[in-house]
């Protein structure tokens, strides 16, 4: 609960509490960016632990060899949908999608009806805050997760799903953490649950860039706590949430079924990125911006120029990653050897204008959500949809 971790907005006041100022120092130093830092503390390897049963209505996981791409032509599946920015899947096929201005968590059933199941209460919309990412908890599909912005803070809460399907209702929000920065922009705002169990959340810098490098501020960070928001036993940073760090505004998490984590970022001015997650790895920003080369810090698996990508969510299949990217309006298609090495190509550049999310909902088959109506984009007749692509094994 919000009680086991509570964040600080402020720089460096959650290192004093958990014992770890000294490290936060070795991290951030008194160096400033550009100028030579001392490398972090050595990156552990994943915690082992049993994986948990895969959530309710999600697809089996192909191998993690396999190579996959789009064949066919999208399929429209709902319009008229506002600012949408998350799915989550339900049993049956059924799945619930998030709006990022009005708050409301849509109910779509398998037949193809959507209908507002409910509005959380506490949101406010400013620039890149509302109602972001939606998780189910794997095993409890009466458990819905929420990252949203409120008038002072980013937060996690968990929501009782109510009623059957076709009537489901939000109940009264728990909160699991809170305190997260938040700004116009660079909120972060993705959660998923892990093949650990774990509930993994993504927070950008929410514009403080030197704060990605403090350990004792959340934002530029992937963060791993227990579904009541605890600090977990395998965190590398002994009593902290942090997962990993110098993130500028994360946005994409996934994982092989091989267990490697994949992550996308939005970068500044040159380059965005695919990085593969190491827990306790400090990947960079702002001292770094895609691959530098650079000692102490991780370099992403792969880079595209701002105006190519932006890139929102992401879906692991095999051993290809799917991306959707908003300022790039494509589907990138990210193929990676066994050493993490990755080829890319795009798919349908323009055709349907901003893609914020992805997600695999059956073996052979990905949703995707256009974003044509969060302000930055020109909306198009019918937009905002959900599109279902339909995929298949390549080689």
């Amino acid at each position: 609960m919000a009680g086991l971790w509570r964040a600080r907005a402020r720089r460096g006041a959650a290192a004093a509490a958990v014992g770890a100022a000294a490290l936060a120092l070795a991290l951030a130093g008194c160096t400033q960016p550009g100028e030579p830092r001392p490398e972090p503390t050595a990156a552990l390897p994943a915690p082992t632990l049993a994986p948990t049963a895969q959530a309710s209505g999600s697809p089996s996981a192909p191998a993690p060899t396999q190579h996959w791409t789009v064949v066919g032509d999208p399929a429209t599946l709902a319009t008229g949908l506002r600012a949408p920015w998350s799915i989550a899947l339900l049993p049956g096929g059924d799945a619930l999608i998030s709006e990022r201005d009005s708050g409301r968590v849509l109910e779509r059933t398998v037949d193809g009806a959507t209908r507002t199941a409910g509005t959380v209460p506490g949101v406010v919309h400013q620039g890149e805050g509302g109602l972001l990412g939606l998780a189910v908890r794997p095993g409890h599909p009466d458990q819905l997760y929420a990252y949203l912005t409120t008038a002072r803070d980013n937060r996690v809460v968990r929501i009782p799903l109510t009623g059957a399907a076709g009537a489901r209702a939000l109940g009264k929000p728990e909160v699991v953490l809170d305190g997260l920065p938040h700004g116009t922009f660079h909120n972060g705002g993705r959660i998923a649950f892990g093949p650990d169990g774990m509930l993994y959340v993504t927070v950008g810098d929410a514009g403080d860039r030197d704060g990605a490098q403090q350990l004792g501020y959340l934002g530029g960070k992937i963060l791993r706590v227990t579904p009541d928001g605890g600090v977990p036993g395998g965190n590398p940073f002994p009593g902290s949430p942090v997962w990993s760090l110098g993130h500028r505004n994360p946005q994409g998490i996934g994982w092989a079924s091989d267990g490697t984590m994949w992550a996308a970022e939005f970068g500044q001015d040159t380059w965005d990125e695919l990085n593969v997650i190491t827990p306790g790895a400090n990947y960079g920003w702002p001292v770094v911006e895609g691959i530098g080369h650079r000692q102490g810090f991780v370099d992403p698996v792969a880079q595209w120029s701002t105006d190519e990508a932006s890139p929102s969510d992401l879906a692991v299949v095999g051993a290809t990653v799917f991306v959707a990217g908003l300022g790039g309006q494509r589907l990138w298609v990210a193929d990676a050897s066994a050493d993490h090495a990755v080829t890319t190509h795009s798919l349908f550049a323009g055709r349907f204008g901003r893609l914020r999310e992805v997600v695999q909902v059956a073996p052979d088959t990905l949703w995707v959500l256009t974003n044509n109506t969060d302000g930055r984009g020109t909306p198009r007749t019918g937009d905002d949809r959900l599109l279902e692509l339909t995929i298949t094994r390549t080689g």
